[in-house]
């Protein structure tokens, strides 16, 4: 039987008159263009950026790799991630990252390549460190605080991604992109995506956002995204066309954690029952309120995600890297010494040749799949089956608009 494909395919090589004429122009397409989106393609791709603070350097290391990776097989030295994903999500330190990734230059390309992630967080974090300020001192329950830092750190922070990030538009963004937030005073969660954000109301009037940390919202925003493009999908975004909204089983996920202290077993329930709301707050140099739901919500994330994939039975189109085993130090999410940012670096590489794990629903704990390699031999499947996509969608593109 002639499918229509197959006719429309003679008539390009009709009009192209041979063979070596189309692979030479797909072969000119795939070095320069840009992705198509999934309209043209077989699968939608999300990568997923957990919160963390200065552990950003964690997921960064990843990327690095996985961009040198695409562009050793796609045979583009400057190939860049946002070329690979249709969507990118971060929270917090995540979308510190997600909109170096996809924040467009002079000439229309990202600011930043994943190789220079790592290098932002070293330069830029020991010096909201250091910075000189002047400290209050409060007394609360007979505990001496110290305030003021946290705030100048955060300033100067701010001031830099304002310096790098000018006056880019959400719009503009290269890539969609997700990025959680929380607005305190609406007490809803606020999502700064490139298809659906408005800063104004339906009145014409400018939005008053009171935002604050995105972890309020999804400190691991990987469904957040899957949703997000599912939404598209209802609202007739001829992008993702013709996906259906819960066809999750034509999904390559990426999910990026930032890493945990598991291993360290801080707390029992003997212990967090005596305390009261300072403890919760803050004890012996932990938060143990804020780390206990961001470290939740992320793991419930993980298993629903994990679970979904396999009753679709496309277990392994769905991989999450994440570092459990953190201690002292290196799991605080601001500890910003030249020397505790070197230790996130060598954690990351070693990652990189741990094993793929999953959550054990019952421990909680990150356990060896036995069935899957090495992160670093998944992330070359992965960065394989990303190659394969894109170029599809080229070749498909060039047949379409030929016709």
């Amino acid at each position: 039987m002639i499918t229509k494909q197959l006719i429309q395919l003679m008539l390009l090589l009709a009009h192209t008159h041979t063979w070596a004429n189309l692979s030479g122009t797909v072969e000119n397409r795939v070095l320069s263009a840009k992705t198509p989106s999934p309209t043209y393609g077989s699968i939608v791709t999300v990568l997923s950026i957990d919160g963390g603070g200065v552990r950003g350097i964690i997921p960064g290391t990843i990327l690095a790799f996985l961009e040198r990776k695409l562009q050793e097989l796609d045979g583009r030295p400057d190939a860049r991630i946002a070329d690979y994903f249709d969507v990118i999500s971060g929270t917090r330190t995540g979308g510190l990252v997600t909109a170096m990734l996809t924040a467009p230059n002079e000439e229309g390309c990202p600011l930043f390549a994943a190789e220079d992630i790592t290098g932002f967080y070293l330069e830029h974090c020991p010096n909201s460190q250091d910075l000189p300020c002047r400290q209050r001192r409060s007394s609360w329950y007979g505990e001496e605080i110290f305030i003021g830092t946290e705030v100048r750190r955060h300033k100067y922070l701010r001031s830099i991604v304002r310096e790098l990030l000018s006056d880019i538009k959400v719009s503009q963004a290269l890539q969609n992109i997700v990025i959680p937030t929380f607005d305190i005073k609406l007490q809803q969660p606020i999502v700064f995506s490139r298809y659906d954000f408005e800063t104004k109301d339906k009145d014409g009037n400018a939005r008053a956002f009171n935002l604050i940390d995105g972890g309020v919202t999804a400190n691991n925003p990987t469904l957040l995204a899957m949703t997000h493009v599912s939404k598209q999908i209802l609202l007739g975004n001829k992008n993702f066309f013709p996906a259906k909204p819960a066809d999750y089983g034509k999904f390559i996920v990426l999910s990026l954690g930032t890493g945990s202290a598991k291993v360290d077993e801080k707390f029992d329930a003997v212990e967090c029952g005596k305390w009261g709301l300072k403890d919760w707050l803050y004890h012996k140099g932990a938060t143990p309120i804020i780390e206990s739901f961001t470290q939740s919500s992320s793991d419930l994330v993980d298993i629903h995600a994990s679970v979904l994939f396999q009753a679709l039975h496309s277990e392994k189109n769905y991989l999450r890297i994440q570092e459990d085993e953190l201690t002292g130090k290196t799991s605080s999410v601001d500890v910003s010494t030249k020397q505790n940012l070197n230790r996130l670096v060598s954690i990351g590489k070693a990652l990189l040749k741990k094993p793929v794990c999953k959550v054990n629903v019952e421990t909680g704990r990150n356990e060896p799949d036995g069935k899957r390699g090495t992160n670093e031999e998944e992330l070359t499947r992965f960065a394989k089956m990303l190659v394969r996509e894109r170029r599809a969608r080229l070749w498909k593109e060039g047949i379409v608009n030929t016709l």
